[in-house]
């Protein structure tokens, strides 16, 4: 892969399989409760919990669950209480790893995580081993075929975004997690459909992956992201497109 974002653009391009939409839902509602136990039911007041219905919405998730979730997280209903967690360690190759997770048992959590970064020839490191080498960003890709890229680069600049670049068959426009937002819905009103749209963690430099260490981390990657406690992960490794 070329670009600042590599492993976003390969779960991009693979998309939700029908199969794992469960899966999905279920890291959802995990995030709109936590987002809702600690900043509250109301989405205007609550950036984290706007967010995560935004994302919910993104994937289909009907109505009804996202209200659950939002009630769960703030009393409302009865409902399991989770903790926020991050894990941090180096895949083949000595690529960093960035893990977001949301668990109710912290020590199986940590031992799972272990677990799957050994069997794919990583490790686990400490806290702050690789965090520095991420920016938490706004991302949003646009297909070429959807918009013009004159047209596009002026919109999303002027409301906010800090910069529009070209990868591929796409367009990736970054902005701050304030401004994210801002942008989002300014494509919404020009009715430019995105092909995803997150605040996540873009890697500052890359580190080069091939041949059995490339496959070892697609491994360890999707083995991470079929975690129960796993919500998020992220990577500065370079997979070559053919292996993507």
């Amino acid at each position: 892969m070329s670009g600042h974002n590599k492993w976003s653009t390969i779960k991009h391009k693979k998309g939700a399989a029908d199969a794992k939409r469960g899966k999905v839902f279920t890291k959802l509602i995990k995030e709109i409760t936590v987002a809702a136990r600690m900043g509250g039911g109301d989405i205007n007041a609550n950036p984290r919990l706007r967010s995560a219905v935004l994302a919910a919405k993104a994937e289909n998730m009907p109505k009804d669950n996202i209200e659950r979730a939002i009630k769960k997280g703030t009393g409302e209903l009865e409902g399991v209480q989770y903790e926020d967690l991050t894990y941090e360690g180096y895949g083949p190759g000595g690529a960093a790893v960035y893990v977001e997770c949301l668990t109710d048992n912290k020590n199986r959590a940590v031992a799972d995580i272990r677990h799957i970064f050994a069997k794919c020839g990583g490790n686990l490191g400490e806290n702050g081993c690789v965090a520095w080498m991420f920016d938490k960003k706004g991302y949003i890709v646009v297909e070429k075929s959807a918009a013009d890229e004159e047209k596009l680069m002026e919109m999303a600049l002027e409301a906010g975004a800090e910069d529009v670049r070209e990868d591929g068959d796409s367009f990736e426009i970054i902005t701050s997690p304030d401004d994210f937002e801002t942008v989002k819905e300014a494509l919404d009103k020009a009715s430019v459909p995105t092909i995803a749209a997150e605040v996540t963690m873009l890697e500052k430099t890359s580190t080069a992956l091939t041949g059995k260490e490339a496959d070892q981390m697609m491994r360890l990657m999707d083995m991470l992201e079929d975690c129960d406690d796993v919500q998020k992960t992220y990577t500065n490794a370079d997979i070559p497109d053919d292996m993507a």
